[in-house]
């Protein structure tokens, strides 16, 4: 059983951080928790990609700033497909478009166990 109750093996992540050694340590804490890393990628662009060729996610963390450049449009197709979803990032909340108030915003530093929690708690 994984944490709080969640078992995320098997259970496909999309990782979605512009800093690469936050992009790493995060998929390596997801791993180590049985999920599988889509990503991580680092650009808006490269995210969209992942999003249109995979057919299942089952969650995704996403900084909201990616190299200057807002995360909304994967956030948007995310939304089409269903997938929870979780904004990490060190902008305040009040910085975040109110059309994306219902996603669930956590502040850098942040938990293997707090994204989790977001995810699938």
């Amino acid at each position: 059983m994984g944490i709080n109750g969640v078992c995320l093996a098997g259970r496909r992540i999309l990782v979605v951080e512009d800093n690469l050694l936050i992009a790493l340590t995060m998929a390596r804490l997801f791993r180590t928790k049985g999920a599988e890393i889509i990503g991580p990628v680092g650009s808006v662009k490269d995210a969209l990609a992942l999003v249109n060729n995979y057919k299942r996610f089952d969650g995704a963390v996403l900084d909201v700033n990616l190299r200057g450049a807002a995360a909304y449009a994967i956030v948007d197709v995310l939304r089409g497909k269903s997938v929870p979803t979780v904004f990490v990032t060190g902008y305040d909340k009040a910085s975040i478009d109110p059309r994306y108030a219902d996603v669930p915003c956590l502040q850098k530093p942040v938990t293997v166990e707090r994204l989790i929690g977001a995810l699938f708690g």
